[in-house]
């Protein structure tokens, strides 16, 4: 899909011969760029903020933060809370890609290489967390509760990678289609109407509900290869 509807640039770049350059790497480049911009100007302003008095900003980050971290540790336990680390960001970066249809950007979460990179990231953090902290526990899994249930447990521990991305991605591409259907099939008149309705729910209340379902799940993915 990314090859035959997001390409907008073909050439050469640091000796590459064969490098495509689509739509959704475009896209995921602005918003990271926005993410960046935004994590550094509160990073400045952190050397202002009184934490005996909060206001303002500092106040509204320090209640997201406190919220997230709180949600974590329900699913992961005070135990595995630092994994808040990599889904606060990857909640955000999915939450803004979903969000991207308010700028005029292509949802980069409507292109199935995407939502793959974060699934399969996931399949990585459950399996290698599960070798390095589950130890002998992690392997016996595979045989558990008898040996002759191995290959369904392996097909089982791929599944997640898999239902991850496609939920994902089936979800943002049904609504991204469902608007576009709207647009050119509605009369002008209630097209007029359209943006603050449909998108109000495919691109913000859809997309944030996506994010949150897609951190949640991972989150319990993890935590069931992973010893009390």
């Amino acid at each position: 899909m990314a090859d035959e509807l997001n390409i907008s640039f073909y050439g050469y770049l640091f000796g590459l011969e064969n490098l495509w350059f689509t739509e959704t790497l475009r896209n995921i480049w602005i918003i990271s760029g926005f993410m960046i911009l935004v994590a550094v100007l509160v990073r400045i302003n952190m050397s202002k903020w009184n934490p005996d008095k909060p206001t303002g900003v500092q106040n509204a980050v320090e209640t997201v933060i406190e919220i997230f971290h709180n949600y974590v540790k329900s699913l992961m336990g005070d135990k595995y809370a630092f994994f808040g680390n990599w889904f606060f960001t990857v909640f955000f970066l999915i939450l803004f890609s979903n969000l991207a249809g308010f700028v005029f950007l292509r949802n980069p979460t409507a292109d199935i290489t995407f939502t793959f990179a974060f699934s399969l990231s996931t399949f990585a953090i459950i399996h290698f967390s599960g070798m390095i902290i589950g130890g002998a526990s992690y392997w016996k899994g595979f045989i558990s509760p008898h040996p002759v249930m191995l290959p369904l447990n392996l097909i089982g521990d791929i599944a997640p990678a898999i239902s991850l991305a496609f939920r994902l991605f089936g979800n943002v591409v049904g609504g991204f289609i469902i608007v576009t259907l709207l647009y050119n099939m509605a009369p002008v008149v209630i097209r007029l109407f359209i943006p603050v309705v449909i998108h109000g729910y495919f691109d913000l209340f859809s997309g944030a509900l996506q994010a949150f379902i897609f951190l949640t799940l991972s989150m319990v993915f993890i935590r069931s290869k992973l010893p009390d």
